[in-house]
């Protein structure tokens, strides 16, 4: 054999075999784009019951603390708990141990919609901007991430406003849950079920969940991106432990606010001849600090914020842990 005709032979060879890595590449992207169709949405309902489950008590001090000391709602006036661990002993001694899981069962439906929702939607949405970890970038991250907040948060409203009724009100709650959902319902209407719908439209749910879900997921999916590429540590669990403890700080300070108006709101009630306290977001924020100071404003954070931490840990590296299994 000459030399051109071995050169030609080699160049063959290596395009065939050039042709053939593309082809496995790009099978193995389409077979991870076809398992974003479902996968997202599986792993992220299950990962979210498994954290809603291990960190529901401190969920249920946070909504006392932020219902407490309502100068202008004389249910909720007296200040009984001084903080977290104050309000879990004083829960359980007044109330039984029963009553640190009381709204549960809504939380974990609520979890089982609105956790499958916004991790399917958030994961599906990233997938047609970008298709590698290294392309992704903080604005694609938070867009997706407020969109996602607010469909699934939408959706999951009318499981939140029972479980934070149940939460606030503890052993004086009466009722199933499906009894609830139907009491709602019957004395309140649609607009019950969906609680806090303002005049001028906005679902401090919705406002919620776009601001940690648009803070929290592309946080911490930057830092995971970030700890990756510097070769420090791999995609390991440090990794996912370090992301997720890093979102929970994040969303946590740029929800409290809100999420503070909004569990005021989803506890009052709506029923005819009553006035609501709180109008909007807007409104609430301005009157609580009127009327209780700017901290009134993060009351509850440090219970939020234990809450978020361990839930976002125990969240993601579960779910993490869920998409290496083989399926």
């Amino acid at each position: 054999m000459g030399i051109f005709p071995g050169i030609i032979l080699i160049f063959l060879r290596v395009k065939f075999a050039t042709a053939a890595v593309i082809h496995q590449k790009s099978a193995t992207v389409s077979h991870e784009m076809s398992g974003l169709n479902w996968k997202p949405f599986v792993y992220g309902g299950l990962a979210s019951i498994v954290a809603e489950f291990g960190t529901f008590p401190v969920d249920l001090t946070k909504t006392r603390l932020q219902v407490q000391g309502q100068s202008i709602d004389v249910r909720f006036k007296e200040i009984k708990y001084r903080g977290m661990f104050h309000a879990l002993f004083r829960i359980y001694k007044e109330e039984g141990v029963l009553a640190l899981y009381s709204g549960i069962a809504p939380a974990l439906l609520r979890q089982a919609s609105y956790g499958t929702i916004k991790i399917g939607i958030y994961q599906s949405l990233k997938r047609l901007f970008v298709e590698r970890l290294e392309d992704e970038t903080l604005l694609i991250n938070m867009i997706c991430g407020v969109v996602s907040g607010v469909i699934s948060s939408t959706i999951a409203n009318p499981t939140d406003v029972l479980k934070i009724r149940m939460q606030a009100q503890g052993s004086l709650f009466q009722g199933s849950m499906i009894g609830s959902f139907i009491d709602i319902y019957q004395q309140e209407g649609t607009r019950g079920l969906w609680r806090c719908l303002s005049k001028v439209g906005v679902v401090p749910t919705a406002q919620r969940a776009a601001i940690v879900v648009g803070v929290e997921l592309p946080v911490y999916d930057i830092t995971k991106k970030h700890l990756i590429l510097s070769g420090v540590v791999g995609d390991t669990i440090l990794t996912h432990f370090v992301s997720s403890f890093t979102c929970g700080l994040a969303g946590a300070l740029a929800s409290n606010p809100v999420d503070v108006v909004r569990t005021r709101m989803m506890n009052q009630r709506a029923i005819v001849g009553h006035v609501d306290l709180y109008k909007g977001t807007l409104d609430g924020i301005l009157k609580m600090w009127k009327h209780e100071g700017f901290f009134a404003l993060y009351k509850g954070f440090w219970p939020n914020w234990l809450r978020l931490g361990p839930w976002n840990i125990i969240f993601f590296i579960t779910y993490e842990q869920l998409k290496r299994l083989q399926i």
